[in-house]
Parts: C-alpha cells; sequence; structure tokens
C-alpha cells in the first residue's frame, strides 16, 4: 500500500459543512488502499481572528504568546476532522505538532522544522488509523509552543512526507494547480502539468501563493514530488519534481506577481567595508527577510543603498535602518510601500539568450518605468510602480506566449 500525505487549507477545511467534504475525500483515498496522513490548517480566517483578539489585548503582543494562542486553530480544525472521519465509520487519530513532536529553533511565528519524530503517526498507520496533524505549529527543545509563519502547513506537510518517506504530498488547496500567471490578473493563464522545484521555488518566493516558498524548497532538498490539487473538484493538478530536458526546452514558464513588499533607500552613506554588513546585520538581527539590493556607483565617497522588505515588516524595517542610518551618519532614509515586483522564471533561460531585454522592451513599449532588477539564472524580477503591477503581468504573459504555451527552443 502506498504511503500519502494530504493537506487541507484553511479554505478546504473553512466550515463544518466543507470539513466534512475533506472527510469524505479522505476516506475515498483511505478506501482505495493507500495509508494516509492528513495535514490541515485552522479554519479560514480563524488565524485573523486570534491575532485580532490579541491585538485588543495588547499594542505589542509578545510572540512567544501569539504562538500559544495561534495553535489553537489548527488544533480545533484536527479534532473536527477526526471527528468528521470517525462518523463515517474509519478510524482517525488526531495529533498536535509538540505530539509528533516537530521540532523547531525558537524564532516565534516564524520558526523552522529541525526535525520530525514520526514514531506516534507510524504508530497510528499501523493501527489501520487515518492520522491526523496539525500544520503550522511545532515545538522547541524546551517545550515551547511555536508556528512556522504564513502557509506554514504546506512546510508540514512536506516535512512529514518526508519523516515517513511517503510516495507523494498531496497539497490541496483553493486552486487547481500551478498556473502560468495570476488567473485572477491574467484570464488567459494557463494551468502546468508539471514545473521544477527551481521554478517553483522562484514563484513562490516571488509572490505566488500556491506553496510557501520554504515547503518547495525542503521538498527540493529531500526529494519530495509535490501534487497541486483543488479540494473542491477530482481533477489532475501540478506535478512539482525534479526538472527532465522537456522543462529545459521553455524559456519562460510563468510570471509571478508580489505586491506585498517595500522599498527602503538610505541615501549618502559613507563607501567603506563594514558599513553594509552594520546596517543589514541589525535587519537580519529582527528575522527581517532582505529580498533585492542595489547599491549605486560611489560618488564623493558616498553611494546610496536600496533594498525590499517584506511590507508587513517595513514599518519595523523603517524604525531599525532609521536608526542605524544615524550611526553611520547617512543623510537620509525614505521608503516606499507602493511597489510591485514582476517576475519572469522558467529553466530553460539557463540556455536562451536576451530573455531579459525582451522583458525590459515590453514594460518599455507600456512606460512602465524599472525602479530595481533582480536576476538569477531562471529568473529576472523588476520591481516597478505599483499601480502598473498587473499590466505588466498581463503584458509579459502576452509578450512570451504563455496563453498558448511557452515559447520552446527559441533563440530570443
Amino acid at each position: 500500500m502506498s504511503l500519502i500525505v494530504q493537506k487541507y487549507g484553511g479554505t478546504s477545511v473553512g466550515d463544518v459543512e466543507r470539513i466534512k467534504r475533506v472527510a469524505r475525500r479522505v476516506v475515498q483515498t483511505k478506501a482505495e488502499g493507500h495509508r494516509l496522513v492528513v495535514v490541515v490548517s485552522a479554519m479560514a480566517g480563524e488565524t485573523d481572528r486570534l491575532l485580532g483578539l490579541a491585538a485588543q489585548v495588547s499594542d505589542a503582543p509578545d510572540e512567544r504568546e501569539i504562538d500559544v494562542i495561534l495553535a489553537t486553530g489548527e488544533q480545533i480544525s484536527i479534532g473536527l476532522l477526526s471527528l468528521a472521519i470517525q462518523q463515517q465509520g474509519y478510524k482517525a487519530r488526531s495529533f498536535t505538532g509538540s505530539q509528533v513532536r516537530i521540532q523547531t529553533d525558537t524564532a516565534h511565528t516564524r520558526a523552522k522544522i529541525l526535525s520530525v519524530e514520526a514514531d506516534r503517526v507510524q504508530q497510528a498507520l499501523q493501527e489501520g488509523a487515518i492520522a491526523i496533524v496539525a500544520g503550522f505549529q511545532g515545538v522547541t527543545a524546551e517545550d515551547e509552543v511555536t508556528t512556522l509563519g504564513r502557509g506554514g502547513s504546506d512546510l508540514t506537510a512536506v516535512a512529514m512526507a518526508s519523516a515517513l518517506k511517503a510516495d507523494l504530498c498531496e497539497i490541496f488547496t483553493d486552486v487547481d494547480g500551478v498556473y502560468t500567471a495570476d488567473p485572477n490578473v491574467v484570464p488567459e493563464a494557463r494551468k502546468l502539468a508539471r514545473i521544477s522545484y527551481d521554478e517553483m521555488l522562484e514563484m513562490a518566493s516571488l509572490g505566488a501563493k500556491v506553496l510557501q516558498a520554504r515547503a518547495v524548497e525542503y521538498a527540493k532538498n529531500y526529494g519530495v514530488p509535490i501534487h497541486v490539487r483543488s479540494s473542491f473538484n477530482m481533477s489532475q493538478g501540478t506535478l512539482v519534481v525534479q526538472e527532465d530536458a522537456e522543462m529545459e526546452k521553455v524559456v519562460v514558464s510563468g510570471i509571478a506577481y508580489n505586491k506585498n513588499e517595500a522599498k527602503i533607500t538610505v541615501l549618502r552613506v559613507a563607501d567603506r567595508p563594514g558599513i553594509a554588513a552594520r546596517l543589514f546585520g541589525q535587519v537580519a538581527e529582527a528575522n527581517i527577510v532582505v529580498d533585492m539590493i542595489v547599491q549605486n556607483i560611489s560618488q564623493d565617497g558616498t553611494t546610496d543603498i536600496s533594498f525590499t522588505v517584506p511590507k508587513a515588516d517595513y514599518p519595523k524595517a523603517m524604525q531599525i535602518v532609521s536608526g542605524v542610518a544615524e550611526e553611520i551618519a547617512a543623510q537620509q532614509v525614505v521608503g516606499d510601500d507602493k511597489i510591485a515586483k514582476v517576475s519572469i522564471v522558467g529553466v530553460g533561460m539557463r540556455t536562451h539568450s536576451g530573455v531579459a531585454a525582451r522583458m525590459f522592451e515590453a514594460l518599455s513599449r507600456q512606460k512602465i518605468n524599472i525602479m530595481m532588477i533582480s536576476t538569477s539564472e531562471i529568473k529576472v524580477s523588476c520591481v516597478i510602480d505599483a499601480k502598473y503591477g498587473e499590466l505588466a503581468v498581463r503584458v509579459l504573459h502576452d509578450v512570451f506566449g504563455l496563453a498558448e504555451g511557452a515559447m520552446v527552443e527559441e533563440r530570443l
């Protein structure tokens, strides 16, 4: 019998009727002869509700206590789903992150998984039960409750699949696969049958909300095949797997779009060793992830440094950077939270030239100014004014022919 790990997001378990629907789907998979572990998120809106309660009590809630509060959301989901499965005559047993022993570091609200001890889940499977595991949560070596950040249930599912050596990790969500672009922005967007780990990792980190980036990275590192599917229909979704020769023929596989970033610029910084380390070191200590960084050519012994951070971290980052700017005698710190990042992604870029030039030309024709540029082997990202974000996505989707099928083996 194959072992499958399934994950259902908050929308999939958004109310009692949807939980019953998930239970029927889980039971159907079990009846087909599979051993089954199910990871679930909190019910849709529950995490925000709990954060709202915390905000009513405290202006600056302690992150340790936030984790204690948030972890209750998934605990409700696993209990209700277990009851719904039992109601259909099947054995089910629920486990919190601490009961499974998903051990993490001590970074509250964004902890990293260090190890998974799945003995209790294995025991439940051996007894013929369906194991229901709380997503998004773990526990430190000192038994402190932690959470894994937004989308952390994806990471829980992949980590469980790796620990159990599962045959497949199915991520059920409110979309039926990975598309060439957000269908809400580009109605002509096309569902991909397969995508490589590297492409999916880039798209997830660049703003595509189908999978959490850390989950994709974990899957790549441990060779966990992922099937992204909809919990509302039975259609096949998108497989996330190792790249192959066919994938490399495709120049651009998709367009990613992220409007949840902000830009910070430190003006007239002394251009000498140690300044950048001092600036970004304090940002890193606050667990703020810096994405794109651009430093101007030095003039008169000074330079300007611009970088982007998640919009949620923008106020905190501005406060930290302003303090460091005073210490290093920078002239000024300016910020902009009305930006968007649009990116083209494809493993075929490794062997095809002129892709970036075509992107820049397309944006130029629409009078869209590029503020920052970042590249890797398989992606090109541009920061632009937020008001042009969706237009840029549609233009690039059309320029690279993604509605009809990504351009193959064309030297650009």
